[in-house]
């Protein structure tokens, strides 16, 4: 499968409805476009919804589905895939750290896969060869010239061939496409604890959206505590349960030192630095392993209602 044509699909299919979707297109002079989806615009649902299947290549279904929280109607994104380490590690993640004079983003989807230059291809035996990338970039600022030719530069293609959507974190679309990461932290975290990825074979999750948050800041406070203490992922796995039973306790975020308050105090705490926070924070509230071999649930962790309407709300 070619995760930058699935995507590319999408994209073609969003600028024929970009009005509908309150999107604009915009060329990169020297080459590239920019597709602007809450910057100057207003985006919206839909196009968020756009926006986290171009993150995952087109290999996964994502909707939104109706929940609450602290006694408040609230929807929640809905995720599920029987892809999940391709659609989620090869091209959700948000893997890698761009940056070219004052403009800085870290780069979400399958143009990773093409760059293939971060740690964890190596680990999922991926990487791919295409004519056209896209990616998806959390920030306020159009892409300069300079960022469009480095990422061509660096998955082998002509700046004309490269497709970057944008949206702030305080915008619909754009506090969609990270919610819609619930799976992906999970199987991220499972990663880095070791476990064999290849026992995946589908998956499921929900978090809530949160309100739109006035600023970019607060907005990355109330998205993380979406997952952190709203998140539920169900794993579907093969192989023996013991090995399950001893890393399960480990996944969830309520296992990290940092768990328990709402994110933007944590972040607060450590100057807003992101690589100072406990890495093993970011992950689902709750994770649902299930044995397709066996028969035999495991879960760890639990929602926090409470920390989550403290968030949201207060």
């Amino acid at each position: 499968m070619n995760l930058n044509a699935r995507s590319l699909r999408i994209v073609e299919s969003m600028i024929a409805q970009a009005e509908n979707l309150r999107i604009d297109q915009h060329p990169i002079e020297k080459g590239g476009r920019f597709i602007d989806c809450g910057i100057e615009t207003h985006g919206g649902l839909r196009a968020g919804l756009d926006l986290a299947r171009i993150c995952m290549a087109d290999l996964a279904d994502i909707s939104l589905v109706n929940g609450t929280v602290g006694g408040r109607t609230c929807p929640h994104v809905q995720v599920h895939t029987d892809f999940p380490v391709a659609a989620c590690l090869a091209s959700q993640y948000a893997g890698w750290q761009i940056s070219e004079g004052k403009f800085f983003a870290m780069g979400s989807g399958p143009m990773r896969a093409a760059y293939g230059n971060e740690a964890i291809y190596s680990a999922i035996g991926y990487k791919e060869q295409t004519h056209s990338v896209v990616g998806v970039l959390e920030g306020r600022k159009q892409p300069p010239s300079a960022v469009i030719a480095k990422i061509a530069t660096a998955c082998c293609v002509p700046p004309a061939a490269v497709t970057l959507l944008v949206a702030p974190t305080a915008s619909i679309a754009g506090g969609l496409q990270v919610v819609a990461r619930s799976v992906e932290t999970s199987l991220h975290k499972l990663h880095e604890l070791g476990f064999d990825l290849s026992r995946i074979v589908s998956a499921h999750g929900t978090a809530p959206l949160p309100p739109v948050a006035k600023n970019d800041l607060a907005a990355i406070g109330r998205t993380n505590d979406s997952i952190l203490y709203g998140a539920r992922v169900v794993l579907y796995v093969e192989g023996d349960d013991d090995s399950i039973a001893d890393i399960g306790v480990k996944v969830p975020s309520s296992a990290s030192k940092d768990h328990g308050e709402p994110f933007a105090a944590i972040f607060a705490r450590y100057n807003n630095d992101f690589y100072a926070v406990d890495p093993h924070l970011f992950s689902p509230a709750e994770v649902v392993f299930q044995n397709i071999e066996t028969g035999k649930v495991q879960a760890f962790g639990a929602i926090d209602d409470a920390v989550l309407a403290k968030s949201f709300y207060e």
